[in-house]
């Protein structure tokens, strides 16, 4: 029984501690956000606490000196109240304004940290589903919950202290009075609390299935999706989905919000009767000559103002225990670590070294099954290298770990003789360009496009020609009535959008303004551009390479056979390489696709 109670208490305290924890970080995102705006609120708390004292205290008056047939007192005191109620007026006003702003500000600096932490974040993060779960929870309430917690706090403050006030006139007149007021209240506050971490567990729990409520939702209002979702008739089925799921949120919901709002109301007559009883002996007690007119109202306003106040305090402790459950979402996921990198150092350019691949394996996070297995592969500076194999092969994962997106699990990478893991990050991407299969479309205007490809270069119009015209995308923006300021895509006005092929040429262009890149990535670059465009491209293939180191992954051999090394890479392992002619003389595994696929043109 006493391990049962100390276990209990030290529950208890380990939750105060914890709430006292969030409750200063809170503070601190608000006072970083805003100081000159959280000490304006805090100034106008205090004031706001003070000034219904001086209202009870003026009413008090004006009962006494209408029973005293002062004239002169009455109208002094009506005056004073009318003052003292105006000057309630600004100050509240003044708070919800400056409440809002902070408000404002606030969430615009959390969902700033929350974006800032996620392009800190490594590409494993970024595919694991548990990652997006707690990404979901930090956002869900980010722009609400710290300006909550900030004003619940401020809001506990203001009416204890109004509290502390009322109780000094009350117990004057009554200590059991008082301490009833105060016990009245607290069952409602503590089953309050119960049931705000019962919604939390709730919402936690469920963030996989908002997840797919949101991505339905997506799937259903999105013009990505629209063509497939109409011709193959999926509109009915996935909105029953998003319904039979819409649903059970709203079951839940509704339960809990039952539950809550059932106990809420049997406690609030509890605290209801408290005060009828307060009130009763208080009247008694002036009919009896115990009391003045003044002082009964006084009192009574006393009794009343001090429990919803001590219930406003109660209430703001049970909102800030709720607030600081959704605030460790928040915190836990900006503490979220970055994957370990070993210490940059200053490159040592071995001339002539290249990239070379030494033993590396790699297998995804979570998986049995090797990705790659024992890669050992050179490849000498300026060398086209064409990478060709089934899907799921390993090639785009190669590529992923030359890029530093993933660490080898086994063996390294050296470029030019270093560990690229060694490279400062941003040092080894300025070498690196790159086409990816699954290329983004960026809903921003065509110069934004091709130029994020080389931010810096956003206004240089000469280097954002060139990068067109490589990238064979001439033809894109000649059709353009407003060039390269026009907006791509629908999501905004006056957007227009891109067939893929077109869509293709400008990830191309993007790619090639790099100029100052040495390694350029090709991963099926031309797979939506039609057979000119790609022979185009591939003409100057040669050229554009001609100075940089050039992966290609491709499954067209026409452009496979430009490159001066092929690979065949098979269940993740080098099963051949050499040139064209020599992978055909072989007649392996290179040979046999390559027949194949030129079967397929007679």
């Amino acid at each position: 029984m006493e391990n049962k109670e100390a276990s209990k208490k030290n529950k208890i305290l380990s939750a105060f501690r914890e709430n006292a924890h969030y409750l200063r970080r809170t503070l601190l995102l608000a006072w970083e956000a805003s100081p000159s705006g959280l000490l304006g609120i805090l100034a106008l708390t205090l004031l706001s606490a003070a000034l219904p004292l001086g209202i009870a205290y003026a009413g008090k008056r004006i009962i006494d000196a209408v029973v005293a047939h002062s004239f002169e007192q009455t109208v002094h005191w009506v005056l004073g109240e009318l003052a003292l109620v105006s000057a309630q007026a600004v100050v509240q006003r003044s708070l919800f304004l400056m409440r809002s702003l902070l408000g404002a500000r606030l969430g615009l600096d959390v969902n700033v940290q929350i974006l800032n932490k996620a392009i800190s974040l490594e590409l494993p993060q970024f595919e694991d589903s548990e990652f997006y779960d707690r990404l979901t929870r930090a956002r869900r309430e980010a722009s609400s919950r710290p300006v909550a917690m900030v004003n619940d706090s401020l809001q506990l403050l203001q009416n204890a202290l109004t509290l502390l006030g009322y109780i000094g006139l009350l117990v004057a007149y009554s200590p059991l009075l008082t301490l009833a007021l105060v016990v009245a209240a607290v069952p409602a506050t503590l089953v309050e609390m119960r049931f705000s971490q019962s919604a939390f567990r709730l919402r936690n729990w469920r963030a996989p299935d908002s997840r797919r409520l949101n991505y339905l939702e997506y799937v259903l209002a999105n013009d990505e999706n629209v063509k497939e979702v109409k011709l193959f008739h999926l509109g009915t089925p996935l909105l029953q989905r998003y319904r039979e799921l819409g649903e059970l949120f709203y079951r839940e919901d509704r339960a809990l919000s039952i539950r809550r709002s059932f106990w809420a109301y049997l406690l609030s007559i509890l605290a209801t009767g408290v005060f009828y009883l307060g009130y009763g002996l208080l009247a008694v007690a002036a009919a009896a000559g115990q009391l003045t007119l003044g002082n009964l109202t006084l009192y009574v306003i006393a009794f009343r103002q001090g429990q919803q106040a001590f219930q406003s305090c109660l209430t703001a402790i049970g909102s800030m225990y709720e607030h600081n459950l959704y605030m460790s979402n928040l915190f836990e996921f900006l503490a979220i670590p970055q994957r370990p990198r070993p210490k940059a150092v200053l490159p040592i350019v071995q001339a002539g070294e290249g990239i070379r691949f030494e033993g590396v394996s790699f297998r995804y996070p979570g998986q049995k099954d090797w990705a790659l297995r024992d890669i050992t592969l050179t490849i000498p500076p300026r060398q086209s290298l064409a990478l060709v194999g089934h899907n799921g092969a390993g090639k785009t994962t190669l590529i992923k770990l030359l890029c530093g997106f993933y660490a080898p699990t086994e063996g390294r990478i050296l470029l030019d003789g270093q560990d690229i893991q060694q490279w400062d990050e941003a040092k080894l991407r300025r070498r690196i360009s790159a086409v990816f299969q699954d290329f983004n479309q960026y809903q921003f205007t065509l110069r934004e496009n091709i130029s994020f490809g080389d931010f810096d270069h956003l206004g240089d119009d000469a280097r954002v020609k060139r990068a067109i015209l490589r990238g064979g995308a001439e033809t894109v923006v000649a059709g353009l009535a407003k060039g390269l300021e026009t907006q791509l895509g629908r999501w905004f006005f006056d957007g227009v959008e891109l067939s893929g092929g077109q869509w293709q040429k400008i990830a191309l262009a993007r790619a090639f303004m790099r100029e100052d890149a040495d390694i350029l990535i090709l991963d099926e670059p031309t797979a939506a551009l039609d057979a000119e465009a790609e022979r185009a491209i591939f003409d100057r293939f040669r050229e554009l390479a001609r100075d940089r180191t050039s992966l290609l992954i491709s499954h067209r051999f026409p452009t496979v056979r430009l490159a001066d090394r092929i690979v065949v890479i098979e269940h993740g392992r080098i099963l051949e390489q050499g040139n064209h002619a020599s992978l055909l003389a072989a007649k392996g595994r290179y040979a046999q696709l390559f027949t194949l696929q030129a079967e397929g043109y007679f």
